[in-house]
Parts: C-alpha cells; sequence; structure tokens
C-alpha cells in the first residue's frame, strides 16, 4: 500500500459558542430569559445589573460650566438644610457631578488576549431602557403580587374550620380531608381508602378513623363554597339543590340528579321526564336550575399568577397608523463591571479563566441585545402585514405564514419561530401571541385566500347571533360561509368549532 498526501477544500457549518447563545436567547420567553439572567449574574462576576446607577443628564456636561440661577440656588439650600434637620450626623450630600471623577479612554493594548480590546466598550454597559423613577410615596403592585394576596381554598376553609367547636379527632380528620382536595374541590380518595391508609392494617382503628372522618365529611359539605368535599359531579350538585329552599321546582332537580349523567348531558328532555315521571315543563324548570350550578366549587379561589402575561413588545396607535416598541419592562439592564474589566489589563496569560468570563459578558449583552433587535424587527413586520387587524379586528386577519416574514426580513424560518414562540404582543385589540397572527388561507370565489382565524371569527359570529331554540348545525354554517363566498367544509367547521371550544348545536340548544 502506497502512501500519500493529498489537499481537499470542503465547507460546513460550524455553531461557535456565540451563535449557539444567541439561538438559545432567541427562544427563550420572558420568563426564561430572566432566569438565564439570573443564573449568569451569579456566574460571571463581571457581568451585572445597571438599574441602581444615577440617572444622566440629557443635556450632557457641556452644561457643566452653566451659572446656576439663584431659584435653583434657594431651592437646592432648602433641601440641603431639610436633610441636615432630618438627620443631624448626616453630612452634606455629594453631588454625581462631585463624586465622579474625570475618566480618560484606555489606549488599546495589542497583548490583550481577546477580542482586541482593554477598555469599555459602548456595547458592554447600559443597555436596556431607564424605568420612569418612582414617585415620593407612590405605591405600585403588579399582577402577580395582587394574585399573591388572593386566599386560596384550602386556607379559606381552614378559617372556618377553626371557628368550629369539634372533637379533636374530627377536627384532625377535617384538616386532613381540607388537604386531600384537589385544585377543583373535590375529594378523589374515598374515605376507607384514607382510612385504611392510616390505620395501620388495624381494623379497630380503621373503622374508628372511618367514623372520625364521615363526620369531617359532614362538616366540610357544610362549609362555604357549597359542593366541597364532594367525591364526582353528582354529588357536587346534590350539595348545592339541598342548600336552595326546597319547591317543586328543586326536588325535580334532585330527581334529576339521581340519574346518570350523561341523560342529563344530553339534554334530552322527553326521556328525563319518562325516567322520573315529572312534567316535560317541571323538567326543563329543574335542568335550567342544575344549569346555573358551579360544578367546580374552587373556580373563584384559583391562583390568578399563572395567568397573567407580560407582553414583549407594546402596539400603540397612532392616526391610522400603529407604533410598535419593546416593554421596557421586560428588557433589562445589563452591563459589563468597567473596575473588573480595567483590571484585566495586560494580565495575559495569568488569568485565562477570567479573560473568558469577560469575554463571555460581552457575549451575552451583544446577543441579549440582538435578541430583542430580531423581536422588535418581526413584530413591526407583524403589524405592517395585518394592519387591517389592528384596524378592524379578527374578521380583517389575513394568511400569513413565517415564510414571508423570513424572507421580507432575510432571515430563516426556524428564527422567525423562535421569535413567534413564547412572546407576547399588547394591542389595541387584546393581548396575543405572535404565533396567533400567523394562519392558512382558505380559498374563496375571488380566487384569493381568507385567514382561518378570520373564519373562526366569523363563526364565532354566527353562533353569536343564532337562536337558542334552533343553534346552528355545522352543516348549516359551512352553507352560511360559503355565501360569504368563503369554500369551508363541514369538517373543517367542526375542527374550527371544536378549537374555540363551542359546543355542539345539540348542546347549546335552550332546555
Amino acid at each position: 500500500m502506497k502512501q500519500g498526501l493529498a489537499l481537499r477544500v470542503s465547507q460546513q457549518l460550524a455553531l461557535t459558542p456565540q451563535l449557539q447563545q444567541s439561538i438559545r436567547l432567541l427562544q427563550l420567553s420572558t420568563l426564561e430569559l430572566s432566569q438565564e439572567i439570573d443564573r449568569l449574574l451569579d456566574e460571571n462576576p463581571f457581568l451585572e445589573r445597571d438599574e441602581d446607577e444615577a440617572i444622566r443628564e440629557a443635556f450632557g456636561v457641556a452644561q457643566d460650566d452653566t451659572p446656576i440661577s439663584q431659584g435653583d440656588r434657594l431651592s437646592e439650600w432648602d433641601q440641603t438644610q431639610e436633610a441636615a434637620a432630618t438627620d443631624p450626623q448626616e453630612g452634606p450630600a455629594t453631588t454625581a457631578s462631585e463624586a465622579d471623577g474625570p475618566t480618560e479612554a484606555q489606549p488599546e493594548d495589542a497583548a490583550w488576549d481577546g477580542d482586541g480590546t482593554v477598555e469599555v466598550a459602548p456595547d458592554d454597559s447600559e443597555w436596556g431602557v431607564e424605568a420612569a423613577p418612582r414617585q415620593s410615596g407612590e405605591e405600585t403592585a403588579s399582577a402577580t403580587e395582587l394574585a399573591a394576596d388572593s386566599v386560596s381554598l384550602t386556607e379559606h376553609l381552614h378559617q372556618q374550620a377553626s371557628g368550629l367547636r369539634l372533637p379533636e379527632e374530627t377536627a384532625a380528620a377535617l384538616y386532613a380531608l381540607i388537604e386531600s382536595l384537589n385544585d377543583d374541590g373535590y375529594l378523589e380518595d374515598d374515605l376507607p381508602t384514607l382510612a385504611r391508609a392510616w390505620a395501620d392494617d388495624d381494623p379497630a382503628t380503621e373503622a374508628q378513623f372511618l367514623a372520625c372522618l364521615q363526620d369531617a365529611l359532614d362538616e366540610l359539605h357544610d362549609m362555604e363554597p357549597l359542593g366541597v368535599g364532594a367525591r364526582n359531579l353528582a354529588e357536587c350538585l346534590q350539595l348545592q339543590v339541598q342548600a336552595l329552599p326546597s319547591n317543586a321546582q328543586t326536588q325535580a332537580a334532585w330527581r334529576l340528579l339521581q340519574e346518570p349523567m350523561a341523560l342529563l348531558a344530553r339534554r334530552d328532555v322527553k326521556r328525563m321526564a319518562r325516567e322520573v315521571a315529572l312534567d316535560e315543563d317541571l323538567v326543563r324548570q329543574a335542568m335550567a336550575l342544575i344549569v346555573r350550578l358551579e360544578p367546580k366549587p374552587a373556580r373563584r379561589f384559583a391562583q390568578t399568577d399563572r395567568l397573567v402575561v407580560v407582553p414583549d413588545v407594546l402596539v400603540v396607535r397612532e392616526g391610522d397608523d400603529f407604533k410598535v416598541s419593546l416593554n421596557p419592562q421586560v428588557m433589562p439592564r445589563l452591563r459589563v463591571h468597567d473596575v473588573y474589566a480595567s483590571a484585566m489589563k495586560g494580565q495575559k496569560g495569568q488569568a485565562e479563566q477570567l479573560s473568558q468570563h469577560l469575554q463571555e459578558a460581552r457575549w451575552f449583552i451583544k446577543n441579549l441585545q440582538q435578541r430583542f433587535d430580531t423581536i422588535l424587527r418581526v413584530s413591526a413586520t407583524i403589524v405592517q402585514r395585518q394592519h387591517g387587524f389592528f384596524q378592524h379586528g379578527e374578521l380583517a386577519m389575513r394568511p400569513m405564514v413565517l415564510r414571508e416574514v423570513a424572507e421580507r426580513l432575510e432571515l430563516h424560518e426556524s428564527t422567525v419561530s423562535r421569535v413567534t414562540s413564547g412572546k407576547y404582543m399588547a394591542t389595541p385589540q387584546g393581548t396575543y401571541e405572535l404565533k396567533f397572527f400567523f394562519g392558512s388561507g382558505l380559498g374563496t370565489e375571488t380566487g384569493h385566500s381568507a385567514s382561518s382565524t378570520a373564519v373562526r371569527a366569523l363563526i364565532r359570529q354566527f353562533i353569536a347571533a343564532e337562536s337558542a331554540q334552533q343553534p346552528l348545525s355545522d352543516n348549516q354554517l359551512s352553507v352560511m360561509l360559503k355565501e360569504q363566498g368563503i369554500d369551508c367544509a363541514r369538517r373543517t367547521v367542526a375542527k374550527y368549532r371544536e378549537a374555540m371550544r363551542i359546543a355542539p348545536a345539540n348542546l347549546r340548544k335552550a332546555i
């Protein structure tokens, strides 16, 4: 075998660590990005927040020699005297201009082992948006803070239980039942199972525990909200009917709830009347009463903090146009620690790990800025393409796919997909995920396409205007769409209706 050397030229794509970090930051949501920033702040000593920095004057340092008016001098003297009266031990405050000494630009050092610079670059500091200063005495609370102050179902029940005079064993059993409720307020485990788990295979103890649990369950069923502690939907509704004044309607509702729930769900009045041997009109009244009951007792105690959405982009109407801007609340202010960065000068070969941290800090700030710039560019294109939606609502939505935005901005479709995932836009029409503005099109008689979002809005509009006694079927909705020039099959109508969580016609019919 003869050995030899050969030269071959080839091309391959290599993802650098900086590019990998840029792609990863792009697909993170606002919450995930905040967690990533907190992690890097803990790990990288060169990265710090810039939120506590004093606000700089907009007119620049050129105005430092401008004489101060007599009124300003008196105002400053009054503030100094007031501060001294409040704290006699405190000396005169030092102004920002006195505290900050003159700074000189650091010369370039050819021996630097990073990207060729040792001074703090403009991109290394002060990136983000200044938040408006809070006024003196002003107190603001976010939606998550307000949600955190709400009382949960468990706390509400424990408060009621604390006012009851119960034997020690029954009180302990009631506490255990309250802690065993699920998010809807139901008791999923039956009492024998709970008693068996606490009795350690002792029949006598198990019987004692079962009796205590039964007494505690009776107390729980009498608590507010009505229906809490039920084992199933039928029992939940029965507990609520029991608390109502006794009359022919409530008695009929009680008898209906003794039947299988499947019959009640189908709203077959005639069959239900035969099963319970009651008049059809009375059955309709009883079914109308049952519909008004609460199937999930814990609904109003649900924690709303998980439902809070912080938009990444803000869209504000300005005449006939719309201004697109990033939300200052989600834009972090980060910078490279200038003292640590300056100390690295001339340390070639002595602090390789610190040099790597400095480079990572710079990369992170630049990638973070690129992330928000890309989000803003994509959002501006969406607003431009869907201008009709922002003026008239969902009925004016146009069909749009990722490829259109990618070609317009000279980006890859995967990049646009990452930008639109988990990012939200606050508009005059409401807050929507960026993916909401993308949708396929359905053919029309004019040869153009109608957005699937607009078709769903039109279906919802038809159903909202339908007769309660004769609701529209999927086939009728399909025919009505064809009259509007939209070719939409019955199966497509059913798919859109189910996606909007709208019940079929037989369940929408008034009792």
